[in-house]
Order: structure tokens, then C-alpha cells, then sequence
């Protein structure tokens, strides 16, 4: 079987899913994130549509990528505009991105109801765009918008849209199943009369409003598609998109197709559970392959033949793509996870050490009260160091008080922070203004710990996300906050979890700053208290 290539437009069309919205630095976190698993191509979005796009294309390329390339997403060319003027075409060769993807409608309906303009325009539009971008030096991925409708409602019409894409010089030609509402059968029907004609790489973009979205991709790599497009979890408009987390392990472990390889493949469910946390979404845990439940076993006859042999009621390996098995029953598990977690972050455990069951044991319970420690690296390695009793204390909290203030109806609340702490044998009493009551209490803790630490002026707070946990319990339910903190040389997560959203940010920011100085080689007199 050919090698594929896997496309992530997660960051542009996962990010027009209805509960979906992306900043630009969670896009940044997502691209570094699809980048360790090896994705070949991330689609960042469509420069020129909006300031964040362009933002994005500004900050992305100074990321230093290992195994992926960023593309840049727009259209042909206005009807009216000529491609030297066209803003599309300029705003796309303005990202600086080295692959261009654009798209060209392939349905006579769409060219004359949407458009509004000739189906003979419609072919200008599509090669003047092509060849234009070519002659640039970029290279050319043309998604054929709709092509299959527009195939079974005027084939002669869709397939030279694809000729006159191909002529222009397009380095791959991907067939849009937009509406998501193709069948397999006509699927590999309509792509085996597209893979005799032309001689240039295809690829498969295909939407899920009939649920066939993976089955339609998988189909397509049989009928000799070298391309997938898709998205991290199916997220996308509608019903979503292809799902890249069943795709790639369908591609890999049942088709032994070339994609990612084994390593990478291992860190599937971290990238799921990441995005969704970065998503500020809960996590599917019925999805298959890295859902919490995909490897669950609560039967007792499932229970009792699994402990025997793994296959009999598992279809893969659950180590195989980064997930683990369950049995409900007891719970056990998740040793392997965790000793490759530490390894990770450099931290030696003895398989057989008391304190991996210990820390396995705080992780489940954690888990329980709401903790997730995907996008919350930062805390989840504090934890292994506090498992393994190799965390060094940095101050004692004697206490704190944050005080919300509205003078006037039409002015904006006044939010102030008051903190007492001791580092050492001093005690620091200090005040601090915010934008908000986490923001103020976040300057009154750097503002007391910055004269015994200095290291923390570099520390800025990136990103803030809450989460309400169990919605039905109104105003007194759990959140769960997560923050990104980020210095000269790093980015990393943290978290926290309470009824009181104070209480949640304050673990949060202490993990924060206690996981910068323990990255801090500097720190000496003031690490022990």
C-alpha cells in the first residue's frame, strides 16, 4: 500500500465548529502539539479573513517545526478582481507559508446560484488563481469544493474543473465531499473514474453529516488517494469533519499504511485530550481508539477473558496509539503510562517503587475530583516530583484576600489582591491591582515572591480557561481552570480545581510559578522552605 499523507485543518476548519474558538496562542499550542505527532501538513487558517489569521501567520513561523509543514487556506480569485490585485490571492502569499491550498467550486449549481458568474469564468478563476500562485514559487494543493454533488449533477462540468486546476499546475488535487452526504459506494465509484484519468497526486477532504466521513477517507486511500485531510477529534462545521484520531490508526494498524510511525502514533490520545482541553470542550471518552472508554471492560465475561488475553475483546493494542486498558471494576492500571510520562520529563522511577503506585493512585484520585492534566503539563510533572518526594517547597501561603469593587453603575469593577507569605524565615505582606480578581491576585503574588526570586519577572500568564465541571450543581458546581504561563524559553500548563474559581486559579498560578523555579538552575538559598 502507497505511503499517505495526513493534513490537519483543525485550526481552520475544526475551529468553525459551533463550540469551537481558538486565540492565537492556543493555535500556536495546537501547531507545536500536531507537530510532535508528525502530521505532515497543518492547515493555520485563512490569512486576510481576520487580524487572529494574520497574527497567527506572523508568530507560526518563528516556531521551530520538526516534522510539519504550516499551509495558508483561501479561494480563486474574485470574478472581478485580476489575480495581481486580487486581496485573497495577496493576503495568501503574505503568510510566507511554502504550500498554498485553495479552493474552486466544482458544482455548476454553486458556480451559477452562489456565484453568480459563467461556468467558463468559473474555469478562468480556477486556473488564474493556480498558475498565479505557482509562478510565485508556492506550492499548490486545489480542494475541489463539493465535487462530488457537483459530479453526480454534471460530471463533464466537475472533472474539467479538475483538468484546468491540473494544467495550471496544482501539485495535488483533493476531492471535497462538503456537504458530507456521499456514500462509500458512489465515493469509490466517482474517485476510480478521477484516479484513471489523471496522472497527479489525489487527495480526500470529507465532511461527517452522514457519519461517513472516516469510512469515505479510508475508501479514498484504497482507491489511491496519497492525501488526507481531516481534523483532531472530527471537530468541524456542522456535523464535523473526518476524525484524524480513527483515520490515522485505521491507516496505520489495519491498512499497515505509511503515515506516522510507531513513536508518533503513541502520542494520538495526548494530542485528543490536549486539543479538547485547549478547546475548552469534554473530551468524547466513547470515541474509538483514544477515548477513556475504548479500552473499558465492565462485563464480568468481558472482564474475565481480557485478564486472560488482551484480543479477545480488543481490537488493537491500546499502548499502540497512547491509551491503556480498563476494568472498571478495580480500575487497575496505568503503571506503563506513567514510568513513560516520567521518562518524558527526566524523572527516574523504579518500576517497582511504592511511590508509582502511590502517585497512580493520587492521579486516579485527582482524575475523580476533575483534575485533567492534558494542556497541564507543568502540573502534572510537579506531581510526579511530589510522588517521588523530590519537590522543593519555595514559600508557605499564610494567607490572602481578593476584593471585588463596583463604585458606579457604569464603571468597571475594581478588583485588588491582598497576600501574606513567607519565603525563608521573611514574611512578605503585599497588595496588587487587576483587571480582574485572578489577574490582581496573580500581581500580588509575583509582586511579594519577585524580590526573593527575580528569575520571575521573565514569567508572563499567556492564556486563562475555566471550565465548569458538573453544570447541573448552577453556581456551586466544580471548575476547572487552566492557565498557560510562558517565559523567554518555554510554555507550559497548569492546573487547578475547586467550587470556588479563586481557589482553582490560585492552585493553578502557585503550580505556575513553582513549576518555573524548579526549571531554574539559579535558584538556591530561598528553594527549601
Amino acid at each position: 500500500m502507497h505511503a499517505v499523507e495526513i493534513y490537519d485543518t483543525t485550526l481552520r476548519d475544526g475551529a468553525q465548529a459551533e463550540d469551537v474558538s481558538f486565540s492565537v496562542e492556543d493555535k500556536l499550542r495546537i501547531v507545536e502539539k500536531l507537530d510532535e505527532l508528525g502530521v505532515h501538513y497543518i492547515e493555520g487558517g485563512w490569512p486576510g479573513a481576520n487580524p487572529k489569521d494574520v497574527d497567527f501567520f506572523k508568530k507560526v513561523r518563528h516556531l521551530p517545526l520538526k516534522n510539519s509543514t504550516v499551509v495558508a487556506f483561501g479561494s480563486t480569485r474574485k470574478a472581478s478582481q485580476r489575480v495581481k490585485r486580487d486581496p485573497t490571492l495577496q493576503a495568501l502569499l503574505a503568510a510566507g507559508t511554502p504550500i498554498i491550498t485553495i479552493f474552486g467550486k466544482s458544482w455548476d449549481l454553486h458556480v451559477t446560484k452562489a456565484l453568480g458568474v459563467t461556468l467558463k469564468k468559473n474555469l478562468d478563476m480556477i486556473y488564474d488563481s493556480v498558475a498565479y500562485l505557482k509562478s510565485k514559487g508556492r506550492r499548490v494543493f486545489y480542494d475541489a469544493e463539493h465535487f462530488f454533488d457537483g459530479f453526480k449533477a454534471n460530471p463533464d462540468y466537475a472533472m474539467k474543473t479538475l483538468r484546468i486546476a491540473h494544467q495550471a499546475g496544482a501539485d495535488c488535487l483533493i476531492l471535497c465531499d462538503t456537504n458530507g452526504g456521499t456514500m462509500p459506494w458512489d465515493l469509490r465509484e466517482i474517485f476510480s473514474v478521477v484516479a484513471r484519468e489523471f496522472s497527479a497526486p489525489l487527495g480526500i477532504h470529507a465532511h461527517n453529516d452522514a457519519d461517513m466521513a472516516v469510512a469515505n477517507s479510508i475508501t479514498a486511500v484504497q482507491m489511491g488517494a496519497i492525501q488526507v485531510q481531516g481534523t483532531i477529534n472530527g471537530f468541524g462545521e456542522r456535523c464535523g469533519n473526518a476524525n484524524l484520531c480513527s483515520i490515522i490508526p485505521n491507516l496505520r494498524l489495519k491498512m499497515k499504511v505509511d503515515c506516522l510511525n510507531d513513536q508518533q502514533l503513541r502520542h494520538l490520545k495526548e494530542v485528543s485530550r490536549f486539543v479538547s482541553e485547549i478547546a475548552n470542550l469534554s473530551a468524547n471518552k466513547h470515541q474509538p481508539y483514544v477515548g477513556e472508554s475504548a479500552f473499558a471492560h465492565k462485563g464480568g465475561v468481558h472482564v474475565h477473558a481480557v485478564r486472560k488475553r488482551q484480543d479477545t475483546y480488543e481490537h488493537v493494542q491500546p499502548e499502540l496509539i497512547g491509551n491503556r486498558q480498563r476494568i472498571l471494576i478495580s480500575d487497575y492500571g496505568g503503571k506503563s503510562s506513567l514510568l513513560q510520562k516520567a521518562a518524558e520529563y527526566r524523572i527516574r522511577i523504579p518500576e517497582k517503587s511504592p511511590a508509582l503506585g502511590k502517585l497512580l493512585g493520587t492521579l486516579k484520585e485527582l482524575e475523580s475530583q476533575g483534575y485533567q492534566f492534558e494542556g497541564a503539563e507543568g502540573s502534572f510533572e510537579l506531581l510526579m516530583k511530589k510522588a517521588m518526594g523530590t519537590h522543593k517547597r519555595f514559600f508557605d501561603l499564610i494567607g490572602f484576600r481578593v476584593i471585588v469593587e463596583k463604585r458606579k453603575e457604569r464603571e468597571h469593577p475594581i478588583s485588588e489582591a491582598t497576600i501574606i507569605l513567607k519565603v525563608g524565615g521573611e514574611v512578605e505582606h503585599t497588595a496588587a491591582v487587576g483587571n480582574g480578581p485572578v489577574d490582581a491576585l496573580d500581581h500580588a503574588l509575583r509582586k511579594a515572591l519577585e524580590k526573593f526570586y527575580p528569575q520571575l519577572k521573565e514569567v508572563h500568564l499567556l492564556d486563562y480557561k475555566v471550565r465548569v465541571l458538573a453544570a447541573q450543581s448552577g453556581t456551586a458546581a466544580k471548575v476547572r481552570v487552566l492557565i498557560e504561563s510562558g517565559d523567554r524559553k518555554r510554555k507550559w500548563g497548569t492546573v487547578g480545581v475547586s467550587e470556588n474559581i479563586i481557589e482553582a486559579s490560585w492552585q493553578a498560578l502557585v503550580d505556575s510559578i513553582e513549576y518555573k523555579l524548579l526549571k531554574e538552575k539559579g535558584v538556591n538559598r530561598h528553594d527549601a522552605v
